[in-house]
């Protein structure tokens, strides 16, 4: 069953590039509602933890390093077919195959450095949003 939440997190390239403010318009442009918010740093061992489900897997110690490397910004999103509609907007996870005027055609640097995270499924989107916000925070 579809929700109307989901999650998402601009990572540290798009970050450190001062695209945050322009990645937070399209998405507030594309009819999202940002429920919850906040800039902070993942420690290597937090972001292993996040990952965690791709700890077998030959990227896992790039990925966590590069998610720890510097500020990301966690948000909570909400519109209806939320999951769905955020993936059309952010793109292909190669920026090289994403859509013109999606945010990773426009932001992202790489593959690997592709400026946003996604959920990929309404479960995951619940997982990965109340890793970053205690379920008893008002959102």
């Amino acid at each position: 069953m579809a929700t109307n939440r989901t999650f998402t997190m601009i990572k540290p390239d798009a970050v450190a590039d001062g695209h945050t403010g322009a990645i937070i318009k399209m998405i507030e442009e594309a009819g999202f509602r940002i429920v919850a918010i906040k800039k902070t740093l993942l420690t290597g061992e937090r972001a292993g933890q996040f990952y965690a489900v791709h700890s077998e897997r030959p990227f896992y110690q790039g990925l966590c390093d590069y998610m720890s490397s510097g500020a990301i910004v966690p948000m909570i999103l909400e519109k209806e077919n939320a999951v769905a509609d955020f993936r059309k907007l952010i793109g292909a996870t190669n920026p090289a195959q994403a859509e013109e005027g999606t945010i990773r055609k426009l932001y992202a640097k790489s593959i690997e450095s592709n400026a946003i995270h996604g959920s990929d499924s309404d479960e995951n989107a619940a997982i990965e949003g109340s890793f970053f916000f205690a379920a008893t925070e008002e959102y």
